[in-house]
Parts: C-alpha cells; sequence; structure tokens
C-alpha cells in the first residue's frame, strides 16, 4: 500500500514511522524543511494538565504513556525524553482557587499530582527560586519535556530504515481522490499518485484539506495576539540545575540541552505578531531574561540566543482532529495543538486505521466530520495562566 504523508514535524514523521512499521510504502513530502513548522517552536511540555473534556485529557495520558514506551527502547539516538516533573504555584488568591480547582480534578481523574512544599520543591529544583509566600506547590511527577529535533530523528530515522521516502522541498498545492487512490499536485506543476495521503500539515491544514473539497476549520494561524501564538525565548547556555519543567505565575521554563533554556511568558504573548517578531535583544527578550533571573539561580546575565514566535495548529474548536475526510478511506488528516505529548500516538493510531481497518476508539471523539465546512466558530481563549498552554 502506497501512502503519502503531507508534513514532517513530530507528527508526520511520527505517521511516517508507524506506517512503515506496518508495511506500508510511505513517502513524505515536505515544503520546506523537516521540523520547519510548529514543531520547532513548541514548549515542548509532555502533559495531560488542563486537558478538557475528559476524552481529550484521555487521550493525552495516552499519549505520555506511548513517550514512555517509546523512550524505553531507544536504540542509539540521543535521548529526547525527560520525565524530570512540573512544579506550579499561583501568585495571588484567585490564582490559588483555581490551581486548587485543577488539582482537585485530576486527582479526581487519577492523574498523578501531589502538593509539597518550598523545601521539598528545592530539593527537585536546587537552583529554584520560590517566591516568599508561596507555600503550596503542585507537582506533577510523570509530566516532562522534550527536544523535537531529538524525537524527530527517531522518527524519522526509523521510517527511512524501513524504507520511507523524503521528498524535499516539495510543497502540496492540492490532493484530490481518484477512481483507484489519491492525486496530489506539487507547486512546481508535478502530480503523485498513491492509494491514500496523511495530511500532518499543522497551520496549512485548512488550506490543504479545502483542496479536496472537506475543509476542516482551522483557528487562525497568523493572529497577533491570539491563542494561536506565543513568544519563545531561547536562551544561551547557562550554569543553573533544571531538568523539570516549571509553570509559574511570571514564567513557564524547561530545558533545551546544552545548558540552555525555552522560557515563556504567558502575558507577553498579546504582543506576539508572526509578521512582527521581536529582537533577541529588545524589550521581551530582556523581561523573559529579567523573569528568569528572579526564577532560578545561576541565570543571572542571561541573554537570548532567539526569540520566536510560535504559530499554534489549532483546529477551531481547540481540540485534536484524527480520521478519514469524505466519508471514504483515502484521504485522512492529523491536527492537534497536543503534537508534542500525542504525536508518536497518534502516528500509530492512524497508522492502524489506514493499514489494517481498524478501528481507534481512542479517537472516536475527535473525528474531523464535526469541523468540515464549519464557519465563524467562536474565537478561543488565550492561556492566560500557568499550565493553561
Amino acid at each position: 500500500m502506497k501512502i503519502a504523508v503531507i508534513g514532517l514535524g513530530v507528527l508526520g514523521a511520527a505517521t511516517a514511522r508507524s506506517l512503515a512499521l506496518a508495511g506500508a510504502e510511505v513517502t513524505v513530502f515536505e515544503r520546506t524543511a523537516p521540523l520547519a513548522g510548529t514543531s520547532n517552536t513548541s514548549f515542548a511540555w509532555v502533559n495531560s494538565h488542563n486537558k478538557n473534556p475528559r476524552p481529550y485529557h484521555d487521550l493525552n495520558v495516552a499519549g505520555m504513556a506511548e513517550h514512555t514506551a517509546l523512550a524505553a527502547d531507544p536504540g542509539r539516538c540521543a535521548p529526547w525524553l525527560t520525565l524530570g516533573g512540573n512544579l506550579e504555584w499561583a501568585g495571588d488568591p484567585e490564582g490559588t482557587e483555581r490551581l486548587a480547582a485543577s488539582v482537585r480534578e485530576l486527582e479526581n481523574r487519577e492523574y498523578p499530582v501531589e502538593w509539597i512544599g518550598p523545601s521539598r520543591a528545592r530539593e527537585l529544583v536546587p537552583d529554584l527560586r520560590v517566591p516568599e509566600g508561596v507555600q503550596d506547590i503542585a507537582h506533577y511527577p510523570t509530566e516532562g519535556h522534550l527536544i523535537p529535533a531529538l524525537l524527530l530523528a527517531r522518527l524519522w530515522g526509523e521510517a527511512r530504515e524501513r524504507g520511507a521516502e523524503l521528498r524535499c522541498p516539495a510543497e502540496v498545492v492540492s490532493v484530490s481522490e481518484t477512481a483507484d487512490g489519491v492525486r496530489i499536485a506539487l507547486a512546481d506543476g508535478e502530480t503523485a499518485s498513491a492509494d491514500a495521503v496523511v495530511f500532518a500539515a499543522g497551520r496549512w491544514t485548512e488550506a490543504l484539506t479545502e483542496t479536496t473539497g472537506h475543509r476542516v476549520a482551522m483557528a487562525d494561524p497568523d493572529a497577533a495576539g491570539s491563542a494561536t501564538v506565543g513568544l519563545l525565548g531561547y536562551t544561551t547556555p547557562l550554569p543553573t540545575r533544571l531538568d523539570a519543567v516549571l509553570t509559574t505565575p511570571s514564567l513557564n521554563v524547561r530545558p533545551d540541552g546544552g545548558g540552555r533554556l525555552v522560557v515563556q511568558g504567558l502575558d507577553l504573548d498579546a504582543d506576539a505578531d508572526p509578521a512582527n517578531p521581536p529582537a533577541a535583544d529588545g524589550f521581551h527578550a530582556r523581561e523573559l531574561c529579567r523573569r528568569l533571573d528572579g526564577l532560578l539561580a545561576g541565570t543571572s546575565g542571561a541573554a537570548l540566543e532567539s526569540i520566536r514566535v510560535g504559530q499554534r495548529s489549532m483546529p477551531g474548536d481547540g481540540l485534536t482532529v484524527a480520521g478519514f475526510l469524505g466519508g471514504g478511506e483515502r484521504i485522512y488528516v492529523l491536527a492537534t495543538h497536543s503534537g508534542v505529548t500525542l504525536g508518536p500516538l497518534l502516528g500509530r493510531l492512524a497508522a492502524g486505521e489506514l493499514v489494517r481497518g481498524d478501528t481507534a476508539s481512542e479517537l472516536s471523539a475527535f473525528r474531523p466530520d464535526r469541523l468540515v465546512g464549519r464557519e465563524s466558530l467562536p474565537p478561543l481563549e488565550k492561556a492566560r495562566f500557568a499550565g493553561q498552554q
């Protein structure tokens, strides 16, 4: 079975790997370069934190388990996954109440979470500077972070070893069904054919699915200050001790390898504009570094190597899309804001549905039909508090 995959981010690579493992003949079409889209501007936090409704939470829990299983047999690949946990606290009474409610909900779902104090938090993160007055810290021990490029190396490397091929640069401009498969038209005028195609195209999903006659409504990835955009700062190497994720009222932080950190201030996302990215030495960069110095010892004098405007791939209702388009079994679409957490799981489930004809019950609430042709969807709520994004 010949299957085309459009996009070589985490989701596309995971799908290509699972399809190749299932015996499919896989060709991936990537418009610019591997990891060039959303996967390369992700906070890359592996979690099922504030993921509602319940089926979405459960799907993300399964995604976390998929990562753990994949990492248990890493082969010759560099480690991409660190399950160092996540620490979160609130900064005001309203935030304290909101965090307590979130923890209660997760406890009711039997999601691992515990309350700890500042001393225990500093045992977990020795250089942590807990603000004065903070006594209750939520610890999520099974959460973690990953390095997207290293995960992609594992996924795409194993796909390639099993015969998957890459066409890059190769921009797909339209997809249509034929009598015996699908026709894929490229920007350079060439065409390709396959028995089936998987869209793993991130923020280009709506435009590409429209060419099939079954447009999947996505939130606008270019809307400045909206839920789909955010600022991520990437620091120079720093002598601080951190292997956990920190989601705090002023700053979210995760390690990025080689002593570098990724930093995010959700309130600063109001200024995020893909058409006008801020300078690496401008106000936003300086403010992120100032907050970092207040949070972690060993970060004095920190500077950013880059500050990027992340553009989230968000289906129009904020949930995941996974399934066949148009009532047939030739065009399959994957789109999600939780691609880092869900990538390997969605890739495996999609491959089962495409190659073996399985029906993944885990995906029943996330089929694309609910968004096909939808117009005027309400704006998605922006992430404003620690633990939301």
